[in-house]
């Protein structure tokens, strides 16, 4: 297309876009290439410059576990599940939010906008409660293992997110949550953004991850656009599996509760958030309850 005739197909989108809040989930290579953070940052900030209220949530499990290795800890699984003892909790939040959300905020200075670095304890943004023990598989056997802490959500509270959205920030999120005893615990990114979006009454989720959408059974076709029933009937039917499920499920659980669209896209790939947005056809899969 010539570059007037991008510009054209993206305004009735910038039209509909205008004021709405949108939550982004960061993850995946993006949070260990610096080049691929940039290019999504600079995309995020074109988002809110026209008008698009945005919060940004960020994921960053393989730079705890560098960090944990380089520090002399070696991260512990239990049927492939993270053990977040005492230190591996004061290594996750140095990461998390000394580092990741610190550059992030950084990033989005450089590119034009204003971000703020926000954890869940701030504002008590993220009240959550510690994991019970989950029942795993190991060596053949069925066994429960206490995760340590790490936190189911039981509440989020807006109002920090709200205060600066009006203000024209761009709160960023670490997945870092606080219990009613002032505990901190690791959360899921992923449902973290989710819950969010939710309690914003966000317009659209969007997952940026390491993969280009959904895809089908054989693994040769991406879904474009899919009704929220089908992407659970794919759950259930184990076409989404391992990493995709906690990304998959909570683009379900918001668009079941009143968020208007979940996306999933390949964050590797420079402006596929401004693909996804502003063109007809989009880069990855829209999720949908109705149009």
């Amino acid at each position: 297309m010539k570059r007037e005739e991008v510009l054209i197909e993206a305004l009735p989108y910038i039209q509909k876009f205008h004021g709405r809040t949108m939550v982004i989930k960061l993850g995946g290579h993006a949070m260990v290439d610096a080049a691929i953070l940039e290019n999504a940052i600079q995309d995020a900030v074109l988002l809110q410059l026209v008008g698009i209220r945005l919060v940004l949530v960020h994921g960053g499990g393989p730079e705890i576990t560098d960090k944990m290795k380089a520090m002399g800890k070696e991260p512990k699984f239990v049927g492939g599940l993270r053990i977040t003892d005492e230190e591996t909790l004061e290594i996750a939040q140095m990461v998390l939010v000394g580092k990741i959300n610190s550059n992030i905020v950084s990033l989005i200075t450089k590119s034009g906008g204003l971000g703020v670095g926000l954890s869940g304890n701030d504002g008590n943004l993220i009240i959550a409660r510690k994991m019970d023990p989950q029942k795993v598989h190991v060596a053949g056997k069925e066994q429960e293992v206490d995760l340590g802490h790490v936190g189911e959500i039981e509440e989020i509270n807006p109002a920090v997110l709200n205060t600066l959205l009006d203000k024209g920030y761009i709160p960023v999120v670490s997945p870092i949550a606080i219990d009613r005893s002032g505990q901190s615990l690791n959360i899921n990114a992923d449902t973290a953004a989710g819950e969010i979006a939710i309690s914003l009454k966000a317009y659209k989720l969007i997952n940026m991850t390491d993969v280009d959408g959904i895809m089908d059974a054989g693994r040769t076709r991406v879904y474009r656009r899919m009704h929220v029933r089908e992407a659970e009937q794919l759950m259930g039917s184990g076409v989404i599996s391992e990493g995709m499920i906690p990304k998959v499920s909570s683009l379900v659980r918001a668009v079941n509760s009143g968020v208007s669209y979940g996306h999933v896209i390949n964050g590797n790939i420079a402006h596929n958030l401004l693909l996804e947005m502003f063109t007809d056809e989009g880069v990855g899969t829209m999720i949908y309850s109705r149009e």
